[in-house]
């Protein structure tokens, strides 16, 4: 997701000068948890890839290279300092701790789909490996699941612009991947996110009933 922050041509600038290495610090970057367009600059490799100026094996090393040590990055940063941080922001807008620990006890529960699978989600690309250093995932079970999940992500991203790059404009594909991307995340929001939401007024409007009837 590129957030309209740097062109689509600023960004086919940078990967005709650096080559292998945009691709790589691109997509680290994203994963660490900086709001990079990390999966645009992928897709411009592989479209690079396929029109002869990049090697395609050479662009799918460096995205899962980069997605990989990115991801460790955002976990560590997350596992180290990312709990005190929520907690800063949590009392800066009024949010009580219990809640902020009843969505860290969620997120543990689906931590491992959410590396997995959330590189193909929008901003979820760039949380998941932070938010899963701030629920204590197992980092062992974190870095298989942050393996597997780059290698199959940079396989789809790098592949597909490298073929589908023929036949459509640049342009379209990368509109098209961040439309995917938005419409994963608001499926995530109406199946994951909104259920807490709703069960959390509902638990906050059942202790109100209880403080009037004691009344």
């Amino acid at each position: 997701m590129s957030f309209e922050l740097i062109s689509l041509e600023t960004i086919q600038g940078i990967a005709h000068q650096y080559g292998y290495w945009a691709v790589f610090f691109g997509i680290a970057l994203e994963n660490t948890g900086i709001p990079l367009p990390g999966e645009t600059i992928t897709v411009v490799g592989g479209f690079l890839a396929g029109s002869g100026e990049l090697n395609y094996w050479f662009v799918l090393a460096s995205a899962i290279a980069g997605a990989v040590l990115g991801d460790n990055c955002g976990y560590w940063i997350g596992r180290a300092g990312g709990w005190s941080f929520l907690l800063n922001l949590g009392y800066l807008f009024r949010i009580p701790e219990e809640r902020l620990l009843k969505v860290k006890d969620q997120f543990s529960q689906n931590a491992a789909r959410a590396v997995f699978l959330g590189r193909f989600i929008a901003l979820l690309r760039i949380f998941a490996g932070p938010l899963a250093g701030i629920a204590e995932m197992p980092y062992g079970r974190f870095f298989l699941c942050n393996l597997g999940g780059a290698t199959i992500w940079a396989t789809v991203m790098v592949t597909l612009a490298f073929f589908v790059g023929h036949l459509i404009p640049l342009e379209q594909l990368v509109a098209g991947l961040a439309q995917f991307g938005i419409a994963a995340l608001l499926l995530v929001v109406v199946l994951i996110v909104f259920p807490i939401w709703l069960e959390s007024r509902q638990v906050k409007r059942s202790v109100n009933e209880d403080r009037s009837d004691g009344l």
